[in-house]
């Protein structure tokens, strides 16, 4: 099974927005945002702007 995890962590006075990958694949924001909530939000749209990634997800999935 294939899945995209949403984190925030602290950084600095905010939070650090991160999205993992099943394939172990993680990307991080470089800025940090004032609330987890925001920081969620900004990892949410880093995924619909990569949809390359979820793409690959579907590819590999449907060969397994």
């Amino acid at each position: 099974m294939a899945d995209v995890t949403l984190s925030a962590t602290p950084k600095g006075n905010g939070f650090q927005a991160t999205v993992t990958y099943s394939s172990g694949v993680s990307i991080s924001s470089a800025e940090a945002f004032p609330t987890k909530a925001e920081a969620i939000s900004a990892a949410a749209m880093k995924v619909l702007e990569l949809p390359d990634r979820l793409e690959e997800i579907d590819a590999s999935t449907a060969e397994g």
